[in-house]
């Protein structure tokens, strides 16, 4: 349960460097989600779903 804590910790971390330090980039971002095809925004999802398994993975090994 900690890992799992630590892991949404680490997210919220992220998550709030974006938006504290390129919000202008994160609204033309948000702003280009509509023009981006599903199948694209899902095949992105399941590649960064797999990658964060794999080094999540290989680090608790």
């Amino acid at each position: 349960m900690a890992d799992f804590l630590t892991g949404i910790a680490f997210f919220l971390v992220i998550e709030g460097l974006v938006y504290a330090l390129a919000p202008a980039s994160l609204k033309r971002m948000a702003a280009m989600l509509p023009a981006v095809a599903d199948s694209q925004l899902r095949v992105f999802g399941v590649v960064s779903l797999a990658l964060g398994v794999g080094l999540v993975w290989m680090i608790r090994g």
